[in-house]
């Protein structure tokens, strides 16, 4: 199957994304499996994808990047994933962390970390859930206290991407006197060796370079310049990073569905039992013809997220990211399972590298928030239901 090209995209994101493709096919899904193997990280293909400038496409010129915005970071993670060569880290580092550094944070600190994060020097991880408040961020337990100039964090954080390879992590936490029931979300730049800052890696059945941590802030007394932005801005901080978030999530599991799906129609075009390619049989046929629709219906809310989060409007990305993200996972599932359905028992050797994505294709329907909460965002906040949660 060739590069996706629609006629929503300029002759730049076109070429953009047959660089990109380009890249991923040098490395492809045997790279990937071979890290994974060897408890490896992608340290080579996140380098090469900076040395081209592919990770910091979405930063600011002025400081390293290429001046784009989420439009041209989805197509970057799109394009890697459907070689089999997703970098999750893209969700977090650039994304979410570059994002709100970009958009809210003092000079100094992008001074600091904007030209290491677009050129693969610096990576920075995102810390946002919790043990018992899954998704519900109004119950977000960790807290920041003054003390002097300091800051001083307090909490647990569950399922953080990459701790063990980020410099930094940056911390969703709640300022003390969010307790009488006001949310003022507050973010932390918490530096990987600051002390009382502890981590435990979450023994996962999900096969990834990227791994799962637990983290404990034991007291993690930070300076003032730690935190980022204002400390009353709230949720409008929080969903600047949450809103890009949701769209590389999509583009992770559009990616992957891509990958999939195009090793399922190359085997239904070439294997033959009895006397014509099992392609030609609608059985196999229709299946993956439907889930290439669902991958291309998921891509055009994609777009129409990342052209409207661009643009600045950020309640209208907030809705657009959501359907977004829950159209990709579901279609990134779908076309998953059809495509190891398709291949029969070889669909389950490691020789056509498909069986682990049964597991990976979940990520993009629970993460970063489950299918059920969109829905009932969706029902909520665009149909003016009455709100079930």
């Amino acid at each position: 199957m060739s590069t996706a090209r629609t006629a929503l995209e300029t002759e730049e994101h076109q070429a953009l994304r047959a660089a990109v493709a380009a890249l991923g096919k040098r490395y492809g899904r045997d790279y990937m499996t071979t890290v994974i193997r060897e408890g490896k990280h992608t340290g080579e293909l996140w380098a090469e994808a900076a040395k081209l400038g592919y990770l910091g496409v979405n930063l600011p010129e002025e400081y390293g990047g290429g001046g784009g915005g989420m439009a041209e970071l989805s197509i970057v993670l799109e394009e890697l994933g459907a070689a089999g060569s997703p970098l999750l880290m893209m969700i977090v580092s650039p994304a979410i962390c570059g994002t709100v550094i970009a958009r809210f944070g003092t000079e100094e600190q992008k001074q600091k970390w904007l030209p290491g994060l677009a050129d693969g020097s610096l990576t920075m991880a995102f810390g946002i859930t919790e043990p018992d408040a899954g998704s519900n961020s109004h119950r977000i337990t960790t807290t920041a206290r003054r003390d002097g100039d300091d800051w001083v964090l307090t909490g647990r954080k569950v399922f953080v991407s990459g701790v063990d390879m980020a410099d930094a992590t940056l911390i969703v936490g709640r300022t003390e006197d969010a307790r009488s029931g006001k949310l003022k979300p507050c973010l932390f730049i918490v530096p990987r060796d600051a002390p009382g800052f502890g981590r435990n890696q979450i023994d996962m059945e999900l096969h990834a370079p990227e791994k799962q941590f637990e983290l404990v802030l034991d007291d993690v007394r930070l300076p003032a310049d730690a935190l980022v932005g204002d400390e009353d801005a709230g949720l409008l901080q929080l969903f600047a990073g949450l809103n890009p978030e949701r769209i590389m999530t999509a583009a992770f599991g559009i990616g992957m569905g891509r990958f999939a799906l195009a090793k399922a129609v190359e085997y239904a075009r070439t294997r033959q039992v009895w006397k014509a390619p099992i392609g030609s049989h609608q059985a196999i046929a229709h299946p993956l013809a439907t889930a290439h629709i669902d991958l291309e219906l998921s891509r055009l809310m994609m777009q129409k997220a990342a052209r409207l989060y661009d643009e600045g409007d950020d309640i209208g990305a907030g809705e657009a990211a959501n359907m977004a993200k829950y159209a990709a996972g579901e279609a990134c599932v779908k076309a998953v399972d059809q495509a190891v359905h398709t291949l029969g028992g070889n669909g389950l050797t490691r020789e056509y590298g498909l069986a682990s994505l049964i597991t990976a294709s979940r990520v993009a329907r629970i993460a970063p928030v489950s299918r059920e909460m969109i829905l009932n965002y969706v029902s909520h906040q665009s149909l003016g239901l009455p709100k079930s949660y």
